[in-house]
C-alpha cells in the first residue's frame, strides 16, 4: 500500500503561485516538482476558491465589526445623554 504524501504550506502556496501565473503548463509544473498533475489542477483550482472565499468573508467580518463598534457607540451616548440630563436636572434646582 502507497504511504500518503503530506506537501507543506511552503510547498502548496509555491505550487498553486506558479500555476496561477500561467507562464508554465500544468504539466511542466508537475514535472519540475514531481508531483502528478492532478495535484498542480487541485492546488490551481483550490487557490481560485480559497481567494473567493477570502475576499466574501474578509468584507463580512469588516462589516461585522464596524456594526459592533456602532452598536458600542450607540450604548455610550444613551449613556451621556442619560448623564447629561440628570446633571441638568440637578443643575436646574
Amino acid at each position: 500500500m502507497a504511504m500518503r504524501l503530506k506537501f507543506t504550506a511552503g510547498f502548496r502556496a509555491r505550487v498553486e503561485k506558479e500555476a496561477s501565473r500561467g507562464d508554465e503548463t500544468v504539466q511542466q509544473i508537475a514535472a519540475k516538482h514531481a508531483v502528478h498533475p492532478n495535484h498542480v489542477s487541485q492546488r490551481k483550482r483550490k487557490a481560485s476558491e480559497g481567494l473567493v472565499e477570502l475576499l466574501e468573508r474578509g468584507s463580512t467580518g469588516e462589516r461585522q465589526e464596524l456594526e459592533a463598534e456602532i452598536k458600542k457607540l450607540h450604548e455610550k451616548i444613551g449613556q451621556l445623554v442619560v448623564e447629561r440630563d440628570s446633571l441638568r436636572s440637578v443643575w436646574e434646582r
